[in-house]
């Protein structure tokens, strides 16, 4: 197979997408006076049509001014959260090597970019994420009284945004609770899907999903070592060792703490492909680690198929307590048991309604749902940031504006809005600079 077919696939998707530009150009369909116009390199369609239905939606104004109330104050607990966070990634700068340090790739939520975002469910989760935030802040415009000039979408090859365009004297104009709210409603939107996102796949994997085995998952074997010679390979799980069950990796450990070199013992371990369980005896060899200990050869994960099923389940149940659960949540894709397929997928079998169906087609919508939620908390967290142009940019301008205000008594309008010009613009350049000290600092150590 062509190594390079999928950068021959984007290249030829993106001479395409240039030709119809050009098309449409030829053809005087595109234009800053057209339906069709340019953003950059992005195809912009701006339309009037929806604005009815948000006029619809949004006419419950005491509803929607309490949602957005609560998402002001969630954009300000995710604003300080974020924050903290990457003043800790500072500090741990100082401590990792330049192999440790991530990459400029990692730094952008954009699949096919990012490493870590798989392309087709990463694609479908922002364009889905970021049409509903929008749509928020619509919502949320008309119910404040806040005027909406058009809705539109961006596309660059495939859709990659959407927007909903405000009246932006009539923001000017609004009090800074109006204003607020109507910048904190994507971010609230984002929470509120990552949740809604989270308890559907929750309900679904709790429902439908079973270990067909449990035990430790070996990642990789070295060679001419006892589990080499057993022919253990990469994704097989250890169910047990010297007769003892490996539940989790801190069992697995304490079992092999317990033998010596040359010691014979019963290994057991659970083939997904085929789906059969191996028992066989080994001789343990010297551990180069640690003397007078036997040594298998292996490296496990650190999640058994029956606590990737938890953490997809309720993560703050894990045996390992909530904060390490909810952490395994999240760093899921960087172990690689996300999104779940080949050897992973073959863990686990179907029951209930969904025994009959296809575990791929059932894999596919549970991977689905969990970057959902995964890019919707992403995208909520990163517009939380005092960074201009986004929401929470927005908001910790006002933040700073209504601080002042009740701080210097004299201040006029004209001197408060300078003050929070400045405070605004202040924290932009400060997180830009967080944002790039952890890839720059320990490259520079």
């Amino acid at each position: 197979m062509d190594p390079y077919l999928g950068y021959e696939i984007a290249v030829a998707l993106v001479a395409l997408y240039g030709l119809i530009l050009y098309a449409l150009h030829r053809a005087g369909k595109l234009g800053p006076d057209r339906p069709l116009s340019l953003f950059g390199p992005a195809l912009m369609t701006k339309t009037q049509r929806g604005r009815s239905l948000l006029d619809r939606w949004g006419r419950f104004r005491r509803f929607w001014s309490v949602v957005g109330d609560l998402g002001i104050l969630l954009a300000a607990i995710a604003m300080v959260s974020i924050v903290v966070l990457l003043l800790l990634g500072a500090i741990a700068s100082f401590h990792i090597s330049a192999a440790q340090a991530p990459s400029p790739q990692e730094a952008l939520g954009l699949p096919g970019i990012n490493p870590l975002i798989p392309l087709g469910y990463g694609i479908v989760a922002l364009v889905i994420g970021i049409v509903l935030h929008e749509l928020m802040h619509g919502i949320l415009a008309r119910s404040q009284n806040i005027g909406v000039k058009s809705l539109g979408i961006l596309w660059f090859v495939v859709p990659i945004g959407a927007f909903v365009e405000q009246d932006d004297k009539e923001m000017l104009a609004a009090s800074r609770r109006r204003r607020d709210r109507v910048a904190a409603a994507g971010v609230l939107a984002n929470f509120g899907l990552t949740v809604l996102f989270f308890f559907a796949l929750s309900g679904l994997v709790a429902s439908a999903v079973q270990p067909s085995a449990n035990g430790v998952i070996v990642a990789l074997v070295e060679p001419n070592t006892p589990a080499f010679n057993a022919s253990l390979a990469p994704g097989d799980l250890i169910t047990s060792v010297n007769d003892t069950p490996t539940t989790t990796v801190s069992v697995f450990e304490a079992a092999l703490a317990k033998t010596t070199p040359n010691q014979t013992v019963a290994l057991s371990y659970y083939v997904p492909g085929p789906g059969t369980t191996v028992t066989t005896s080994v001789v343990l060899a010297p551990s180069p680690t640690v003397a007078g200990r036997g040594y298998l050869g292996v490296g496990v994960d650190a999640v058994t198929p029956a606590e990737l099923r938890q953490v997809l389940i309720w993560p703050a149940g894990s045996d390992q307590g909530p904060v390490v659960g909810t952490l395994d949540w999240l760093v899921l894709p960087l172990a690689y048991l996300e999104p779940v397929s080949g050897s992973t997928m073959a863990y686990y079998h179907l029951t209930g309604v969904w025994a009959n169906v296809s575990p791929n087609a059932f894999w596919i919508g549970a991977n689905l749902l969990y970057w959902l939620a995964w890019m919707n908390l992403l995208l909520g967290l990163s517009n939380a940031l005092p960074l201009f142009p986004l929401d929470g940019g927005l908001l910790f301008r006002d933040f700073a504006e209504s601080f002042a205000h009740r701080v210097k008594k004299g201040w006029t309008d004209a001197q408060l809005d300078a003050f929070a010009g400045r405070a605004a613009a202040l924290s932009s350049v400060v997180i830009l600079v967080l944002l790039v000290w952890q890839f720059v600092v320990p490259r520079l150590l």
